[in-house]
């Protein structure tokens, strides 16, 4: 038996044929019949870690086989202890481990889902959007310029079509596609009447017959697995993750001398000595730093999302919260996006339209014939209109769907066959279509427009467009030009068009964007609109929105005059940028960073993705945006608000911030714990607290209240605050000193209370027992100063912190509550009761310290111009 002519050779009916399949798409019935059977259309996904590899990789680190060595050594000297609290350290930080990297694949995961991309396709003659998933072969998909192709299709309709194939062919040119069959025997990068699914269409629009879906696919033959997305982290965890590994190193070489001198110049017990060290290596080093910024990481994720910025790219975590300017488009975002004509004026009068959103129902003043308008409009059009629970709704361009509105107010228009279209680019600036009786109808820019019409006062009508648009209106014009050839000649629309009308669309300002500008104007952060529209709506939303310049607009033409130089000096005075292409958002965002500021560029087009690629956070549209903006963005918004790119700055500061706290109370209090066992080492004194001690503290408060503080909220003020630099290093000289200040009064404070008990005549246990504690009460305290570190932790909201800070501490209390009043945990650390009056003085002396460094922090905010307010505490 031969194989099958494959579907590149065959002819569109042929292939139509062979799928049982037709122009006009399948039934809903039909095409869910064949979903059950091929199933969804999906790669398989690359295998993860099982659980229990997963938990086995927790033991792969420096410090765990460290510690692992060290119980063989504590098992060997018969330790049994000792031995039992390393062990239990390991196993705590291995499950905890597994725990939060759970939590991470699973907030991530969440994201992948969310970015699973739409299609549009035929189903029962309608278009309609739908999950790629549920695709299946038969269907009919419709793609423009920016798509990425949802399966393998037979080319049926075609229009300047070509293709970007890399991932499939090597080929890094875009490859041109037609309908016409090719050879059977032709190479993949031959076959120039098919789209292979995860392609991306460059340029013009195509119709496509699915061939071939999910593993069925070219990509799924030849063994492409879904990639997954990223790892969870970014450039500031790497390096802590780095600074981690060398700082254990670090002090394991200074334990490794410590242990030398005590054993060689100190002449003190190996056994008891090695035990120390272990003590010292466990306490100083921040095993527990990098999972903990993990799952900050992996909160801040899933709180963007939850603010509808999906983050494709976790850096863009870092870089969103550091932006010191915002270049967004207009519609959409800055916009509700839910257009309608407001306004008509043709050669016979001016009119008014109203109506509710994209109703085709609503008033005309005053009456007239707007039937040549109505026509064009609706059959220069790609746009379907709905109506579902009495609402009606819009399949395509917002825009397109207002014109349907209007034609539907101004009376039915009877359907048309279109022969050819010449679908809106931003380069030539409007949309063409032929229909069946040879009428060529036009619409676009009033300036494209009109220069291709002949027989009118151009000066009078560009006057009337100036009129409209500085109302705020969008500006469409329409015209037509009768042909007898079956195909659109461009040259020939060239001063060839009968000039029809103008239409004014509005679409009013969000309510939400107007706040959110103002939010980040708070902030410090520059809002700058970058518009394809007319100067005049441009600076008129411009003003309603709050932009703080909107009366100077420079257009793409004014750009093109300026040279990089004088770009740079200009962008900076400007707020508003009308008439602009894809092109000049690339040199915006270039002159902006030559200023030194961190750019957050949006975009939506195939033609934007080098201004999103070179931005500091590339922003895509999830609504309107066109697969290869997506994939060119480092967030996606699933909502196309301005709204969402404030809340996700917030949420990006909120990030940066948690990541700060986790760093700022882990290295001080793990210096603090290190060095009241190092300085009593060094100075041949009695250990205040004993190694097993040491330990224990390291397990109960490493894994609870570090990991406390990646819940943190948002600290009022923070959109308050003006960005931070770019480049700006997590490790300042600010935290060494707050180190140096902390691990300082932590020697103090334990010694201090060490020293009493010793001098009250208390035994040595009782002594190190209420030094323990005094180490456990200092950290809690650390804790709540750490939690407002741009403002004032003294105010009753501070105090009352959250839910998961009291549960720590509540979960730490108890415990040391445990250890140091019953007896069997007495017997395993070596403690003795605690006398009520005797704890009222740790807990006194933990109020003492958190006073001193709370102090510390307002001279040293007051000094920066920024003190501290009761009301910028969270």
């Amino acid at each position: 038996m031969t194989d099958p002519v494959p579907f590149h050779a065959l002819s569109i009916d042929e292939a139509l044929t062979r799928l049982n399949a037709r122009p006009g798409g399948l039934s809903r019935d039909e095409a869910a019949r064949r979903l059950a059977e091929h199933g969804p259309n999906r790669l398989p996904e690359a295998r993860s870690r099982g659980p229990v590899l997963r938990f086995l990789a927790q033991f792969d680190n420096v410090l765990i086989y460290v510690l692992l060595a060290a119980a063989v050594v504590t098992a060997a000297l018969q330790h049994w202890v000792d031995t039992g609290v390393i062990l239990a350290v390991v196993l705590a930080n291995a499950v905890i481990g597994f725990i939060q990297e759970g939590k991470a694949e699973a907030a991530m995961g969440a994201i992948r889902s969310l970015l699973a991309p739409k299609a549009a396709v035929l189903r029962d003659g309608q278009r309609v959007s739908l999950p790629g998933a549920d695709l299946v072969p038969g269907d009919i998909v419709l793609l423009e310029a920016g798509d990425k192709v949802p399966a393998d299709l037979r080319v049926i309709e075609a229009r300047g079509l070509a293709a970007q194939e890399a991932i499939l062919t090597g080929e890094s040119v875009p490859v041109e596609k037609d309908t016409g069959p090719v050879a059977a025997a032709a190479a993949l990068g031959d076959r120039r009447s098919m789209l292979w699914s995860g392609t991306l269409v460059t340029q013009g629009t195509a119709k496509g017959l699915v061939v071939a879906t999910g593993q069925g696919t070219e990509i799924g033959r030849i063994g492409g697995l879904l990639a997954g997305v990223e790892q969870l982290t970014t450039p500031l965890v790497r390096q802590m993750d780095h600074f981690a590994r060398w700082l254990s190193l670090l002090i394991l070489l200074i334990s490794a001398l410590l242990l030398a001198y005590g054993h060689f110049v100190g002449h003190q017990d190996f056994g008891e000595l090695f035990m120390a060290v272990i003590g010292v290596a466990v306490a100083a080093i921040p095993e527990g730093l990098p999972a903990v910024m993990t799952i900050t990481l992996a909160i801040g994720v899933q709180a963007m999302a939850r603010r509808n910025a999906i983050v494709r790219r976790l850096p863009a975590i870092e870089a969103i919260g550091s932006v010191s300017v915002i270049c967004t488009d207009k519609t959409g975002t800055l916009t509700r996006n839910e257009m309608v004509v407001a306004a008509a004026e043709t050669p016979e009068g001016a009119f008014t339209v109203s109506g509710d959103g994209y109703e085709p129902r609503g008033k005309i003043t005053p009456a007239g014939d707007l039937s040549r308008l109505a026509r064009a409009a609706a059959l220069c059009n790609d746009a379907a209109l709905h109506e579902r629970d009495g609402q009606w709704f819009v399949e395509g361009d917002p825009m397109e769907g207002a014109l349907l509105a209007f034609s539907g107010k101004v009376g039915e228009v009877p359907p048309a066959t279109r022969l050819d279209a010449v679908p809106f680019d931003s380069r030539h600036r409007y949309m063409a279509v032929l229909t069946g009786d040879g009428l060529t109808l036009v619409k676009g820019a009033p300036e494209r427009v009109l220069r291709m019409c002949g027989d009118i006062d151009h000066a009078h009508w560009h006057d009337r467009a100036e009129a409209m648009a500085r109302q705020g209106l969008r500006v469409l014009a329409f015209a037509e030009r009768q042909q007898a050839s079956d195909r659109i000649d461009a040259k020939a629309l060239e001063g060839g068009l009968r000039f029809i009308g103008l239409l004014g669309l509005i679409d009013p300002p969000r309510a939400e964007a107007i706040e959110a500008v103002a939010e980040c104007r708070r902030a410090g952060i520059r809002v700058k609109m970058i518009t394809g529209d007319h100067a005049g709506t441009a600076a008129a939303i411009a003003a309603q929105i709050g932009l703080a310049r909107p009366g100077r607009v420079l257009t793409g033409a004014d750009l093109d005059k300026l040279d990089d130089a004088q770009l740079a000096l200009e962008v900076m005075d400007v707020d508003v940028f009308a008439r602009t292409s894809p092109e000049h958002k690339l040199r915006l965002v270039t002159a902006l960073q030559a200023n030194g500021l961190s750019v957050a560029m949006t975009g939506d087009g195939v033609n934007d993705a080098p201004a999103l690629k070179r931005a500091d956070a590339g922003i895509a549209m999830g609504l309107k945006g066109s697969e290869a903006a997506k994939e060119a963005a480092d967030l996606v918004l699933a909502d196309d608000n301005f709204a969402s790119i404030a809340a996700a700055v917030r949420e990006g500061r909120t990030v940066w911030d948690n990541l700060r706290k986790v760093i700022s109370w882990t290295l001080p209090t793990n210096a603090g714990e290190a060095s009241v066992v190092v300085l009593a080492l060094l100075l041949g004194l009695a250990l205040p607290v004993t190694p097993v001690q040491i330990l224990w503290i390291n397990l109960i408060t490493a894994v609870t209240l570090g990991l406390a503080l990646a819940f943190e909220p948002t600290e009022a003020g923070t959109m308050s605050r003006p960005p931070r630099p770019r480049n700006a290093p997590i490790l300042t000289g600010g935290l060494v000193w707050q180190v140096i200040l902390i691990a300082g009064l932590f020697v103090a404070a334990t010694f201090g209370l060490f020293n009493y008990a010793i001098d009250q005549g208390y035994s040595l246990a009782m002594a190190q027992t209420m030094a323990m504690n005094m180490i456990v009460v200092l950290e809690i305290f650390n804790l709540f100063f750490i939690r407002n570190m741009h403002g004032t932790s003294l105010t009753w909201k501070a105090v009352r912190g959250t839910k998961v800070v009291w549960t720590v501490v509540i979960l730490v209390t108890a415990a040391q509550f445990a250890v140091t009043y019953l007896p069997p945990l007495q017997a395993i650390l070596g403690t003795e009761a605690v006398p009520f009056g005797h704890g009222l003085l740790i807990v006194g002396i933990g109020v003492v310290f958190f006073a001193i460094v709370e102090i510390e922090k307002q001279i040293r905010l007051g000094l920066r111009g920024r003190p501290g307010r009761p009301e910028e505490s969270a």
